[in-house]
């Protein structure tokens, strides 16, 4: 019998591998695929991030000159972003695992049996594994983790194009965060659900451009974001010459929190670890993982350790009551970004991206304590213009019950 079995082998799943087998645990692992296959995602994050965790070398892209652009003009960020690359990380995960005897398997989970001792896997197939403790690590529509039902799920969506273009649409070594400005649009379409572009310059003449919708109920259409984006290009003059890679996401931003007083402990967007009021993930994976992977292994430090009081522990280590807290404020944030009209939503952009650095920075990463949190938001407030504070006021009455979660919980 293993210690640990893992499901899943993205981003999360693997990185999580890789942290319990450093902390001294027996690991398996259970995937769809090859655990070697190319993930097929891009995933940026801030360099500072990285560096505090001594990964930066992990980096295949930087940019300093990184901006956001609103109606009101260019916003730039004084901070240094990063493309991850995938490849290496990835590489360096599975060789972490091999190194300490990781076995992975290939199936589908499909049945569960908890014991007192152990609980065991049964694969489509009909092979079974067992371990002390199983962590769902398969993403926001998760093989096993339960999390009561949700009525009004908001998705993040995006769709971009790596490829070559007639002309740059960046200004040279620059990372554009988030394009704001809509004078591509008809005045008619300016009344729809806002998006945004988020772009890189990759070099040689390669560049990265992708639409983006940051939250909306339902989901924005993949091809309303694909006509958005050949809008946006050709307001500007640009055509796209040649197409290397396309890239689609959709996630949901406010999936209910799991219930963790069951056996299977969720880790990724399986424990709805996606930030509501951002979309990050990848951070929360690299900081919050160790931690976890040293909870379980001091949890089955002990042979009397049952896989129930395992995986309370796990699930205590990774949603800690102040965080939980936090995660319902942002729940309150991301109600407020989605009910701003597009005017709104500029100057709320153009206040937040005003704030000291470490603010702004510290709530899109979630680095921040609880009342660290409350204080950037006040501080947002007092920098709004009035239009943004009376859409916050009427938030307060509307969506109240999240900001009494974070009192509460």
């Amino acid at each position: 019998m293993q210690d640990v079995l893992v499901i899943g082998a993205g981003p999360a799943g693997l990185s999580l591998v890789a942290a319990l087998a450093e902390a001294g645990l027996a690991v398996q692992g259970l995937a769809l695929n090859d655990p070697a296959q190319p993930w097929p995602n891009t995933y940026g994050i801030w360099v500072d991030e990285l560096e505090d965790l001594g990964l930066a070398q992990f980096l295949e892209h930087r940019w300093k000159d990184c901006v956001v652009h609103v109606n009101g003009g260019e916003l730039p960020l004084h901070r240094e972003y990063g493309l991850l690359d995938r490849d290496r990380l990835q590489t360096h995960w599975l060789a972490q695992g091999n190194q300490h005897q990781v076995i992975w398997h290939q199936g589908k989970a499909c049945r569960v049996e908890h014991f007192p001792t152990h609980t065991q896997i049964t694969t489509e197939a009909g092979d079974t594994l067992t371990a002390r403790l199983v962590v769902d690590a398969t993403g926001h529509r998760a093989a096993l983790v339960q999390r009561p039902e949700a009525s009004e799920v908001a998705f993040q969506a995006a769709y971009g194009i790596v490829g070559r273009f007639s002309k740059p649409p960046t200004d040279p070594q620059q990372m554009v965060f988030m394009d704001f400005r809509d004078d591509y649009l008809p005045p008619s379409d300016r009344q729809e659900p806002p998006t945004f572009l988020y772009a890189m310059d990759l070099g040689d003449d390669v560049y990265f451009v992708e639409e983006t919708s940051l939250a909306h109920h339902p989901a924005i259409a993949m091809e309303t974001l694909k006509q958005r984006l050949y809008q946006r290009l050709h307001h500007r003059g640009i055509e796209v010459k040649d197409i290397h890679h396309v890239e689609q996401c959709l996630f949901p931003m406010n999936q209910p929190l799991p219930d963790f007083t069951q056996r299977v402990v969720g880790f990724g967007g399986a424990a709805s670890m996606v930030h509501p009021a951002s979309g990050y993930m990848v951070g929360a994976l690299l900081r919050r993982g160790p931690g976890l992977a040293n909870a379980i292994a001091a949890a089955l430090s002990s042979p009397q350790t049952t896989s129930a009081q395992a995986a309370r522990q796990a699930w205590e280590a990774l949603w800690p009551a102040e965080r939980v807290r936090k995660h319902y404020l942002y729940l309150f944030g991301l109600e407020n970004l989605m009910a701003f009209d597009a005017p709104q939503l500029h100057q709320f952009f153009a206040a937040f991206f005003s704030l000291p650095t470490d603010d702004w920075a510290g709530f899109l990463a979630d680095s921040m304590t609880l009342p660290e949190v409350v204080l950037a938001m006040i501080g947002l407030f007092g920098r709004a213009p009035n239009p943004v504070r009376l859409g916050l006021m009427r938030s307060v009455f509307s969506h109240g019950h999240l900001l009494g979660r974070t009192l509460m919980s």
